[in-house]
């Protein structure tokens, strides 16, 4: 083994790792997706997306691809709402609050905040059972083991999951509402998306049932 062999056997054991942590998601998804997606469907409030640390990361672009796909979006800080930014939530909006653990005591007040000012708060977790989970209106769980992420500690995996999970919702959001490629292009005229001529077929639509319908967990 070479030194050249060792730096390609931990970036590839790192890769596969993270990929396996994607295909987890896939094999693990349920009711609680579609409820979710019923739930998004129908708000006809304002849309909101935050964590913490790295799931704040998520959070900022979950809130970009939902807006690319038609569903308006908008990031925000548990924390700076804790300083008054939580005054933009009111009732009839829905926050997605992103927390591996679920147990942030910033994200936990954000979401205390956000259910009395009318708001529907949905959970990105680890557990149903999580502080977070508990105190949400709808819960969802995405969890990885702990090779995903690096050490088990540092969050590389679990974000990676939590991403491809949001861009999941995203196309069924997209499909869901009707969204075409020409409302796309009318929000992304620039870069080499921007001078496309040829656009793709709209997607298949989808029909999503009532939020209420759905059975599950919270």
């Amino acid at each position: 083994m070479t030194v050249e062999d060792d730096i390609l056997r931990v970036a590839r054991e790192r890769l596969q790792n993270e990929a396996e942590a994607v295909q987890r998601v896939s094999r693990t998804i349920d009711a609680t997706f579609i409820r979710a997606a019923s739930v998004l469907l129908e708000t006809t409030g304002k849309v909101f997306i935050g964590g913490s640390g790295t799931s704040g990361t998520v959070a900022r672009r979950m809130a970009h691809i939902f807006a690319v796909t038609g569903t308006p979006a908008v990031a925000f800080s548990p924390m700076d709402s804790l300083h008054g930014s939580s005054g933009a939530i009111g009732a009839g909006d829905l926050v997605v609050l992103i927390s591996n653990g679920g147990a942030s005591e910033e994200v936990l007040q954000a979401a205390q905040i956000t259910r009395d000012r009318g708001a529907f708060v949905l959970a990105l977790t680890k557990s149903h059972e999580t502080p977070l989970a508990q105190l949400a209106d709808h819960s969802v769980v995405v969890s990885v083991e702990p090779g995903a992420d690096i050490g088990g500690v540092i969050a590389t995996g679990i974000t990676i999951a939590q991403a491809a999970w949001g861009d999941a919702l995203a196309e069924v959001l997209m499909r869901a509402r009707g969204y075409t490629w020409r409302e796309f292009m009318s929000t992304h005229p620039a870069g080499a998306v921007g001078q496309l001529d040829d656009l793709p077929e709209d997607l298949a639509p989808l029909r999503l049932p009532a939020a209420h319908a759905e059975a599950g967990p919270r």
